[in-house]
């Protein structure tokens, strides 16, 4: 018997490209509700540094797993797939289509996809000797072990985030072998009736605009929440070791002066956003739109509705 898949929109792409403006005109075009699909915004008083949205930019569209977790806790993939399947059922229960949002890839394709998690026993000895070498450099040079044993691995996880470097090391002391070895025999059969929208831009303009989104993020007052968080005494955890948070501690704590920390915060953001596009050209089944031309903006938009519509076979309201 051929059950009928849930429909969802998926809207993917690096930082500052515009997805959150396109997100709910998609909301508006098809009742839809929006699902985050990125893996900082799910911490509570961490707004500015993940560029979170605010409550008058939603127009009134319902938006799901922001601010769901305390900055102390830790947030996995699993959890994720697991909150964002959930939400998926809730809103199309109520007649609604879900829409993923966000550049998060190996969080957003672990939901799309029939993605089995490694049920590998942890070792906590060797996890604790990780951690305190990770301690020694900020995780720098387990980072480059990992490139070495297993740079697939490396090339998808960020420098920075020291609780999944030292998962991948422990995986491959454990077992011998690699954590992307073990993935590639996932299935990865399709979950859902599901269209992927990337955007993208030209480089030099995107790199423009992450520069200038840094300046914003600024003189909004991304230092003193940052302060904030550090005068609270989180430290060391998974939500401050992200990008905007990670190089304003080292300045807090002296390892940097502050145009360095701004510097470095341009250039890890830049770096990242070519990591988000590669990963999706690579690892997922995406239709790409190019957002350059900011003249266009309206017909782009238009263009994708109308795009959207004829794949999942759905009216817009437009």
């Amino acid at each position: 018997m051929n059950v009928l898949k849930q429909k969802v929109i998926v809207i993917v792409g690096p930082t500052a490209v515009g997805k959150t403006k396109l997100s709910i005109e998609c909301a508006k075009a098809f009742s839809g509700e929006i699902i985050s699909g990125d893996s900082m915004q799910v911490y509570k008083r961490l707004d500015i540094g993940t560029a979170k949205i605010k409550r008058e930019e939603m127009e009134g569209i319902p938006h799901h797993l922001i601010d769901i977790k305390e900055p102390e806790e830790s947030f996995s993939v699993a959890e994720f797939q697991a909150a964002v399947r959930g939400k998926i059922d809730e809103i199309s229960s109520r007649g609604l289509v879900p829409i993923i949002v966000g550049g998060t890839g190996l969080y957003i394709q672990s939901v799309l996809n029939d993605y089995q998690f490694l049920e590998m026993p942890s070792n906590e000895a060797l996890r604790n000797e990780l951690e305190e070498a990770a301690k020694e450099d900020n995780g720098e040079k387990l980072y480059q072990k990992l490139t070495m044993i297993d740079p697939l691995s490396a090339e998808r996880i960020h420098p920075n985030n020291s609780r999944r470097v030292i998962r991948a090391l422990e995986i491959y002391y454990s077992s011998g072998k690699t954590m992307s070895e073990l993935q590639k025999h996932q299935k990865m059969e399709p979950v859902y009736d599901s269209v992927i929208i990337g955007l993208t831009m030209d480089r030099e303009k995107l790199y423009s605009r992450i520069n200038q989104r840094v300046d914003m993020m600024l003189d909004e007052g991304l230092l003193d929440e940052v302060t904030e968080l550090f005068n609270q005494g989180i430290k060391n955890v998974q939500s401050v070791q992200g990008i905007g948070y990670k190089e304003l501690y080292d300045f807090l704590e002296g390892r940097s002066d502050f145009e360095e920390a701004i510097e470095l915060l341009k250039q890890h953001s830049r770096k990242y956003a070519k990591r988000q596009l590669t990963w999706f050209r690579n690892k997922m089944d995406v239709t790409w739109f190019d957002m350059t031309d900011q003249r266009e903006q309206l017909n782009k938009t238009t263009e994708i509705i109308d795009f959207i519509a004829g794949k999942l076979k759905i009216n817009s309201n437009t």
